[in-house]
């Protein structure tokens, strides 16, 4: 009776109790190592809350967090030719393409967005990383001169969150050339007279730090990105020194002139619409978006104040 009661009930019960337990409720910083829930970690913005390290955030979740109310539009891309090149290296191309959009349930690398930030319109586009890398090629290219495009349209600000590994080499050639391409496409707000605000994030890497990503009007980056053409390790083995701490990253490059600011992404937001504003002409914001208060009058033209009735008994 004691086995029964010790040993197979139990056994019993565990098995019609189990419950499986959800493989991402936690992440660990690969900076500190900390275990973070993953509900703690999105509220923080995907950043560690023990070592302040930024990790990889989607667009959608960024533009959640940015525009006004969470709310924006997306700007349409035009589809370039798939698999112009039938490239085929351990797996087609177009099957690593299926893979990437299960993945990241997204058509491509960049998303395109409209909205307002801070009462301001604003065009922005930014980089998914987890999409191949976030590798540029031709619909990155088309998706940032649709943006550009956009914002001449509109007459408003563009903003761009870059976040890629380089060129996509499936592509070859005709990745290389989105580089003039999107220059071309950023002279386009030049001419217009319009903002183009860059954020660099971790990693911003080969030709898109070689065009597109540096060629703002305003650069800003998040907190120890890397920010490179070639890599820091390709560059020790060819010089064959060891490189100084820090190198290539944000500070290293804010230290050098390369950059303008250094910005935690939960204080981003605020400061993107301080440096919008400014840019286009428009009064400072206003906190908690409510009216402007009323400027104080003089003391000696300050009315003089009313007696309080007098109570009731």
């Amino acid at each position: 009776m004691n086995w029964i009661t010790n040993y197979v009930r139990p056994t019993i019960n565990s098995l019609f109790s189990r419950r499986e337990m959800p493989e991402n409720l936690w992440t660990k910083c690969p900076e500190c190592g900390t275990m973070l829930f993953h509900r703690e970690l999105k509220d923080n913005l995907q950043v560690c809350t023990n070592c302040n390290h930024h990790m990889a955030i989607t667009p959608r979740e960024r533009f959640e967090r940015l525009f006004d109310a969470g709310t924006f539009s997306e700007v349409s891309v035009p589809e370039p030719v798939v698999d112009p090149l039938h490239f085929r290296d351990q797996k087609r191309y177009p099957d690593r393409m299926k893979a990437a959009q299960k993945a990241t349930g997204e058509r491509e690398a960049m998303l395109v967005a409209e909205g307002e930030i801070g009462r301001a319109p604003v065009v922005a586009a930014a980089q998914d990383f987890s999409f191949m890398g976030g590798s540029m090629g031709m619909y990155v290219g088309n998706a940032i001169i649709a943006a550009c495009e956009r914002a001449v349209e509109r007459r408003c600000p563009l903003l761009l969150f870059s976040a890629a590994g380089g060129a996509r080499m499936q592509e070859g050639i005709l990745s290389l050339m989105q580089m003039p391409r999107t220059t071309v496409a950023v002279q386009m707000l030049r001419e217009a007279g319009l903002p183009y605000i860059c954020v660099l994030t971790h990693p911003t890497t080969g030709g898109v730090t070689a065009s597109y990503a540096m060629l703002g009007d305003v650069q800003i980056a998040e907190p120890n990105a890397l920010i490179c053409f070639a890599g820091p390790r390709v560059i020790e083995q060819t010089i064959r020194e060891k490189l100084p701490e820090g190198f290539q990253r944000a500070e290293y490059l804010l230290d050098h002139g390369m950059l303008d600011r250094v910005t935690h992404r939960k204080d981003m937001r605020r400061e993107l619409i301080t440096i919008l504003r400014m840019l286009t002409s428009q009064p400072p914001a206003v906190a908690g978006d409510l009216p402007a208060p009323e400027p104080e009058a003089p003391a000696d033209l300050a009315p003089e104040p009313v007696a309080a009735p007098d109570a009731k008994p």
